[in-house]
């Protein structure tokens, strides 16, 4: 693998130029952007320089896909988006292709046309890619996918290879085909490698990574990768707001009310929230709806509050433990256990 020693004069470039501005000046356009909740929707924030709205909270593919019973699963989609939380998150390898198909059962029969549908291609390959974009079609029951986000970049030669194996060429070809209409990556592994990707010669539509207190005490996504996105206008989508499993709301003091709502106080379009019961989920709908930002001395506050917790990224174990993402990033990288 390459070493983050190695990062290219342009990435420093790129931080570099970000150096002394301030965030909540970047910030401003995406909470400008925020459309309040109707009786039956959330509110919605912009997608970056898209000219798409999405609810500000995701319903989170890997959960759905765990609930036991397939028909509470769908139960909780249809409720969700009856009551607007309208943005879906998967991925090709979630279950092994489970989640992909519960949610394409719960979206058949007219549901498909009213969310904005995003899943994730877990190869770097051009031919690994079509084919996991094949799967996902078939799995999804829809002809396109509105969200394409290559998953997991969180090993240092995976920027390269996403563009010399040709996964972005596949990508584009697709995104022509109309079979994708938008184009970014995600990860949670350490901000350097999201830095790489995004000086990256392309123009992203969006970036996923690691929102919540935490984040700022150690690898902070919201400290190095945020301010890129904005600057450049890419739609920041927030995820792992508990901080690793309920990690904030048993160590920190904080319950998840508070823990998301830090969340959707940062300038993301919208936090990916797992749920696996109908009462998560109005939960979450009331909390979307009643949603009121921390003022910056009420943030300030909580990030002090966990920074005990924090420093040393003992809950965040995503951003220091080696990962091996299943058997596709196992065999990419050549891994055989």
């Amino acid at each position: 693998m390459t070493s983050l020693s190695t990062t290219t004069r342009r990435e420093f470039l790129l931080e570099a130029s970000l150096s002394g501005v301030a965030i909540s000046a970047l910030a401003a356009d995406v909470f400008a952007s925020q459309q309040s909740a109707t009786a039956a929707g959330l509110p919605t924030r912009a997608l970056g320089r898209t000219p798409e709205r999405v609810s500000i909270l995701c319903l989170g593919g890997w959960h759905i896909g765990s609930v036991k019973d397939p028909s509470e699963a769908i139960r909780i989609m249809h409720s969700a988006v009856d009551e607007g939380l309208t943005f879906f998150d998967n991925c090709w390898d979630y279950h092994d292709g489970g989640s992909e198909e519960i949610m394409g059962r719960a979206l058949a029969g007219g549901r498909r046309d009213k969310v904005f549908l995003m899943t994730k291609n877990c190869e770097r390959d051009y031919a690994g890619s079509m084919k996991c974009l094949d799967d996902s079609l078939r799995r999804l029951r829809t002809d396109r996918i509105d969200l394409w986000q290559f998953h997991e970049i969180i090993y240092d030669n995976d920027p390269d290879w996403v563009f010399e194996k040709g996964g972005l060429k596949a990508a584009i070809e697709a995104r022509k085909a109309g079979k994708v209409r938008y184009i970014g990556f995600t990860g949670h592994k350490d901000p350097r490698i999201h830095l790489s990707m995004l000086a990256k010669p392309f123009d992203w539509d969006t970036c996923q990574f690691p929102v919540n207190a935490l984040d700022l005490h150690y690898r902070s996504f919201q400290k190095q990768v945020l301010p890129v996105c904005l600057k450049r206008k890419i739609g920041a989508i927030g995820m792992k707001g508990l901080g690793g499993g309920n990690g904030i709301a048993q160590q920190a003091g904080l319950t998840p009310e508070a823990a998301y709502r830090y969340a959707l106080s940062q300038p993301v379009a919208s936090q990916v929230v797992g749920m696996t019961t109908l009462d998560q989920l109005h939960q979450n709908i009331r909390l979307a709806r009643t949603f009121k930002p921390f003022s910056a001395a009420e943030q300030a506050a909580l990030a002090e509050k966990v920074k005990p917790f924090a420093t040393d990224g003992r809950f965040e174990q995503f951003k220091s433990t080696q990962v091996f993402d299943g058997p596709v990033h196992r065999r990419q990288h050549g891994f055989t256990a």
